[in-house]
């Protein structure tokens, strides 16, 4: 009687002989599984991507964005930041926008401006000397200070306002001769904000950097 040992090799034997007479056959089908593999791998979709409008060149602060300063570049799904604008094309833009750049709702002229400072409101003032306004770069802190025409004395309206924008003038605006000065908005707190618009029409409004 054979020992468990010999009929371990002999089924080891039979099963050998079993492969090798079907060696090509098994070939044959690894090859066909493998083909199969690498036509579903071409032939699969690429990964999904949306669309997003970004700025085609750099956008200087104070321009108005046309059809030209737009292209659509492709952001996998997750990636896309919040708050983008659907419709860019006329806004101004309030802080540089570099090449590639997705266009958001923080980089144009509108109340999403004052996102970055909680409780306070983007408010346009304007300030009569325009080659003063253009020492200011955003992000500045100054305090507003306005002067009386008749001389009795100066006052701060505004302390410690955050420089959100400085809009350039729109052409036909230079052309006719408009409103002397430039516009500034800046980031008020809900009390400064009756004070700023009160001393916009009375007085001449000034600023100096805040500490």
């Amino acid at each position: 009687m054979a020992s468990p040992r010999d009929r371990l090799t002999r089924l080891a034997r039979a099963v050998r002989r079993a492969v090798l007479r079907r060696r090509r056959l098994l070939a044959a089908l690894l090859t066909a599984v493998a083909v199969a593999t690498g036509i579903h791998a071409a032939a699969a979709p690429p990964p999904p991507r949306v669309g997003v409008l970004v700025a085609a060149h750099d956008l200087a602060p104070g321009s108005v964005i046309g059809a030209g300063d737009l292209t659509e570049a492709l952001f996998a799904p997750g990636t896309v930041p919040a708050g983008l604008d659907d419709a860019p094309e006329g806004r101004m833009v309030a802080a540089p926008v570099r090449a590639g750049e997705p266009v958001t709702d923080v980089r144009l002229v509108g109340p999403a401006l004052a996102a970055g400072y909680p409780g306070r409101t983007a408010v346009p003032v304007r300030l009569p000397d325009a080659g003063m306004a253009g020492l200011l770069r955003v992000g500045d802190r100054v305090d507003l200070v306005a002067a009386d025409p008749q001389g009795s004395g100066a006052s701060v309206v505004a302390a410690g306002v955050p420089v959100l924008a400085l809009p350039a003038p729109a052409p036909d605006e230079a052309a006719a001769g408009g409103l002397p000065g430039r516009l500034v908005v800046v980031g008020a707190g809900p009390a400064d904000v009756p004070r700023i618009a009160d001393a916009s029409v009375r007085y001449f409004l000034t600023f100096v950097y805040a500490d």
